[in-house]
């Protein structure tokens, strides 16, 4: 009854360092804007985190266990003590401890062999719960690392749209950590000090239940002082992820666009943003420890305040215990300071690993890229028809898309033109649904996009852009990417003299072996477009999207990456914004777009014999050409 009562007791230290925070405090702190959720509470995100743990119930029962026995032999060494001091005075006196074999022993080998019993026991325990807890923690942070990893692969364009990359990357690195933090070292300690605290009060009180209520006078203090602490460095926790998010995000931009910073002479400008963003994350962080350590002092002086007053009564009241007793209570006792210290102290490494998990599971809980679609398809002609489209970007002043209406047939050409934020991208986009459309209709072989599943519509659509994306690896690696992995060598190089990127291939080191850096920072613009081509030819889908392929590159990339072009377009239905419009004269019909409508349609002949909006961008084509 004893050891179940001390249980009780320190599970109320436990409660209070994940104590929920005061709703009326939290709001006043941290406004929350309208319309969005109030922070979920400390105990609700923790034990939540805590459900990660189900498949790793084994390893934390292991864990539990061996700090279990940690902690008990920690009030077997006080034991020791007793036997010890009492056989200085009467060494012939028998141990009695109720194990046959060690009372057996004389005095002088019985003291050694429950010392190096005792050792042995607690090495065990130790090792077992700190490899099964650090087994459950670094599981639980590869699942939930994965899992961050893989809502960014599902989530909508409009998210991306609206978040800042650096915190993004921030959340997926130091925010994991940060869980890490809460979920390994955190945990460990709570368990093992958790449970020595438990151990050391059953001892404690199965010795004089009544001196012990002396110490456990003061777990209300501690109590209300780790549950106020904890409040504020949640809160703290969380502007400190900000901030790194901040610095992450100055970081990124400079280092990916390193270029015009220095093109533009923008290192002092640069510089002076990271600083500003480095300073703000210090402050955070000293703010942090400040607490920290006032809290550290405050539970040292509650602790050792109730040590004084323990030594204090056992000296005024030592009743009939012996010389031994007396010691062996006093060293038990002499364990729980540090041990509880240890156990406040863990309140803060919680709270940041609360706030981050909180972060982290309010990107997990991101409604993905809606996928209701049923329908599949092997194979498509490629027919693309929009009737009445519209579109509008979540929280835009005016709408991006009007009553389009327009019909590609299988193999056509249809070129979009017009003056930037016309809707010429928007409208592209709307094919593969990376926006869904929220008037009209637009249909691919007769069947609406949104009846697609999304994996099947996009395997039919190949995609070109002028910002090409390229990844860290080898040149077939990135021209035979993602679906298109399994393709053989003989695929790839003819994808690659298809798209008139083999003469250059050819003249790197390993030739389609070469790894070709960050985004293909090795290649020119005209070596990374082909790339791109080859790769569209790879997949040899029925509809092909180019958005402005050949607007930012010189005379001679162009024209072979035209030529590539043409071959990619045969046999495909081809969908053109170019803002070069020397390029889509041969179109079957030319789309001219002002501020999201389509003012007119038809081929280069007509258009320019029309003498409307497409004449004059001509026209002002051939002055810029001529100048």
């Amino acid at each position: 009854m004893a050891f179940a009562a001390a249980g009780v007791r320190a599970w109320h230290i436990i409660r209070a360092m994940t104590a929920v925070p005061d709703p009326t405090e939290s709001a006043s702190a941290v406004p929350t804007p309208a319309g969005a959720q109030a922070p979920a509470s400390s105990m609700k995100v923790y034990a939540r985190l805590l459900g990660y743990t189900r498949p790793f119930l084994g390893y934390f029962a292991l864990s539990i266990a061996g700090f279990a026995i940690a902690g008990a032999c920690k009030a077997g060494l006080a034991s020791v003590l007793k036997y010890f001091i009492d056989g200085l005075a009467t060494p012939d006196a028998p141990i009695a401890t109720g194990l046959p074999w060690l009372d057996a022993l004389d005095l002088v080998l019985a003291i050694p062999v429950m010392i190096v019993v005792i050792a042995l026991a607690e090495g065990l325990g130790t090792f077992l719960g700190n490899y099964g807890i650090s087994r459950v923690s670094l599981g639980l942070i590869h699942d939930l690392r994965t899992q961050l990893f893989g809502s960014f692969l599902v989530l909508p364009n409009r998210f991306y749209d609206a978040s800042n990359s650096g915190h993004l990357v921030s959340k997926i690195t130091y925010n994991v950590s940060m869980v890490t933090d809460a979920a390994t070292d955190a945990v460990k300690i709570l368990f093992r000090e958790g449970l020595t605290v438990v151990a050391l009060l059953g001892y404690l009180l199965w010795m004089n239940w009544r001196l012990t209520l002396t110490l456990l006078v003061v777990l209300p203090a501690i109590a209300w002082l780790v549950s106020n602490a904890s409040r504020k460095f949640r809160r703290l926790s969380k502007n400190i992820q900000t901030s790194m998010g901040e610095v992450t995000h100055v970081a990124s931009e400079t280092i990916q666009g390193y270029r015009v910073v220095r093109s533009f002479g923008g290192e002092a400008y640069e510089s002076a943003r990271f600083v500003e963003a480095s300073t703000d994350n210090t402050k955070r962080q000293l703010k942090m420890v400040r607490t920290q350590e006032t809290f550290s002092v405050l539970m040292h002086l509650i602790v050792y305040s109730s040590m004084g007053l323990l030594l204090f009564t056992v000296l005024k009241v030592r009743g009939d215990a012996s010389a031994g007793d007396v010691v062996a209570y006093i060293t038990a006792a002499g364990l729980l300071p540090r041990a509880i210290q240890l156990l406040g102290g863990v309140s803060a490494r919680i709270q940041r690993g609360v706030a981050a998990a909180d972060s982290i599971f309010e990107q997990l809980d991101e409604a993905p890229e809606p996928d209701t679609g049923t329908v599949a398809r092997e194979r498509i002609s490629g027919r693309i028809e929009a009737q009445g489209l519209g579109f509008g970007y979540p929280g835009a002043d005016r709408r991006a898309l009007h009553d389009i209406d327009f019909k590609a047939e299988p193999g056509q050409l249809i070129a979009l033109v017009g003056k930037s934020g016309s809707g010429k991208s928007t409208l592209a986009n709307l094919i593969p649904r990376f926006y869904q459309h929220d008037e009209g209709h637009l249909l691919v072989d007769g069947v609406a996009v949104e009846d697609y599943t999304l994996a099947n519509l996009r395997h039919h659509i190949a995609l070109v852009t002028q910002q090409v994306t390229l990844f860290n690896g080898t040149v077939a690696q990135n021209i035979a990417y993602g679906e298109l992995a399994g393709a053989s060598r003989e695929q790839i190089v003819a994808a690659a003299e298809a798209a008139n990127a083999r003469e250059f291939i050819d003249r790197l080191p390993q030739g389609f072996d070469t790894e070709i850096g960050e985004n293909g920072v090795l290649l020119s613009g005209g070596q990374r477009q082909r790339l791109a081509i080859a790769r569209a030819l790879l997949k040899n889908a029925p509809i092909l999207i180019l958005d402005e392929a050949t607007s930012a590159l010189d005379t001679e990339s162009e024209r072979l990456i035209q030529a590539a072009i043409e071959r990619l377009m045969a046999g495909r239905t081809t969908i053109v914004i170019a803002h070069r419009l020397s390029t889509i004269e041969k179109a079957d019909q030319i789309l001219v777009m002002e501020a999201g409508r389509i003012v007119e349609r038809g081929t280069h002949a007509e258009l320019v014999a029309r003498g409307g909006t497409y004449a004059r961008l001509q026209a002002m084509g051939d002055e810029a050409r001529g100048g």
